[in-house]
């Protein structure tokens, strides 16, 4: 079962049929789309997708996934699991825009990386970032990422396939200047 995790001010919590509003709101922005690399989809999907996390991602173990909570609220998504692009596991972040900028994405990617470490003994973990989001590859150059190669899409579009160390990126407290 994915375990609660917490951060010097994040809560990392397994959703609950509660939060499928929430849920369905960020992923109903077209911002925070636009920077996840994928299309807006209709809202019948994302609930469709949101139940799917709570009988079928939890119930099967198929990886973990969370809300990410600051001071009681919603304020975006994470998840670590396997990826198709290489023999390893991806790092998973969104956050809703009117907390970008805070320092809560670098803290949400460094409780990732230590749940990664100590909870599902990866020592290593990958993220995907598309080429035009500046300010996403800027947190992942601080927090000590390394570029694998470009993945090119059937569109052109391009997005970097980065790769970090599970230890030794300073812990999961504290904050980054943008993220």
């Amino acid at each position: 079962m994915t375990p609660a995790l917490r951060t010097e001010r994040l809560e990392f919590l397994p959703y609950r049929p509660e939060h499928e509003d929430v849920f369905v709101a960020l992923l109903r922005d077209a911002e925070v789309c636009r920077w996840m690399g994928q299309d807006l989809v209709p809202e019948p999907e994302i609930r469709t997708l949101f139940r799917a996390i709570l009988t079928d991602v939890y119930p099967q173990r198929r990886f973990d996934v969370w809300g990410l909570w600051l001071a009681g609220t919603y304020i975006g998504h994470a998840e670590v699991k396997p990826t198709g692009n290489v023999d390893g596991h991806e790092l998973v972040t969104a956050l809703a825009p009117g907390y970008w900028g805070r320092g809560l994405g670098g803290e949400a990617v460094r409780g990732l990386l230590r749940h990664a470490a100590d909870h599902l003994g990866l020592t290593e973990a990958y993220g995907m970032v598309g080429a035009e989001n500046t300010a996403s590859l800027a947190l992942c150059r601080r927090l000590g990422f390394r570029h694998v190669r470009d993945v090119v899409a059937e569109d052109g579009s391009v997005t970097k396939l980065l790769v970090i160390p599970t230890t030794g990126t300073g812990g999961a407290a504290g904050g980054e200047g943008s993220g």
